[in-house]
């Protein structure tokens, strides 16, 4: 099976190969090969037929949600870092066209690129099918994002969501302690998120500012599943990082 074969396969849909290789191109790559057309067309049409899929479904699915509480889960599932988390768990990283410069950054693991390409993807879908094709396709990658979009608290910015939450419970003063490993083309950093001196969450990125998102959202959901538990009768306890 080649490589293309096996990136369709696991997006389950058929792509002309043209179309498919424009839509692994980033204009990284193209700068270097003579200024060639890059996926960024795609990604905007992309772009509107996922928002309009995931709007969709969230107004047929949710009858009672007011207009905001909507739009927020909907800002949860077409953010950068819900497609990046789309995009690693189907290896996406490692059909994408590159230049030496992205490449030597890891590039393919990078979230920005990552989230563009799915877009792109999605665009890629509908330019070699149709509408419907494209949304069934938006709707398997983002269908069990939908499903949580009720725990995924304000959307994506994980760190005011985290503060807001921190604050209304007067749990104290915040921090982040931040971690760095790895050589300067490959590097991880590593986020302990600290509420009142208590360790609440933990990630991990390929910058400072993914991993602290990480953590908040991370300690968003430890402190939102001690609630629930409270709610229902149960003690929380301490909690600590993972």
């Amino acid at each position: 099976m080649s490589s293309t074969e096996e990136l369709l396969k696991r997006l389950g849909v058929t792509i002309d190969a043209g179309t498919l290789r424009l839509a692994l191109t980033h204009r990284s790559y193209a700068y270097e090969n003579g200024g060639i057309p890059t996926n960024e067309r795609l990604e905007f049409l992309g772009d509107s037929i996922l928002g309009f899929s995931v709007t969709d479904a969230l107004y047929r699915d949710n009858p009672d949600l007011p207009e905001g509480e909507l739009a927020k889960r909907r800002s949860a599932v077409v953010s950068t870092r819900a497609l990046a988390g789309i995009g690693r768990s189907l290896g996406i990283g490692e059909f994408i066209y590159l230049g030496q410069g992205e490449k030597l950054t890891h590039g393919k693991n990078k979230a920005s690129i990552l989230a563009d390409t799915m877009e792109a993807l999605i665009g890629a879908t509908y330019v070699s099918n149709d509408i419907e094709t494209a949304r069934q396709l938006v709707m398997r990658l983002v269908g069990p994002l939908l499903k949580d979009a009720a725990v995924l608290g304000a959307g994506t910015d994980w760190k005011t969501s985290i503060q807001e939450l921190a604050a209304s419970r007067q749990l104290g003063s915040i921090h982040y302690a931040v971690d760095g490993s790895g050589p300067d083309h490959a590097r991880t950093f590593t986020a302990v998120l600290n509420i009142g001196g208590t360790a609440y969450g933990k990630g991990s990125g390929h910058s400072k500012k993914e991993a602290e998102q990480e953590a908040a959202a991370d300690a968003w959901r430890v402190l939102s599943g001690a609630e629930t538990r409270n709610a229902a009768g149960t003690s929380a306890g301490s909690v600590t990082a993972k």
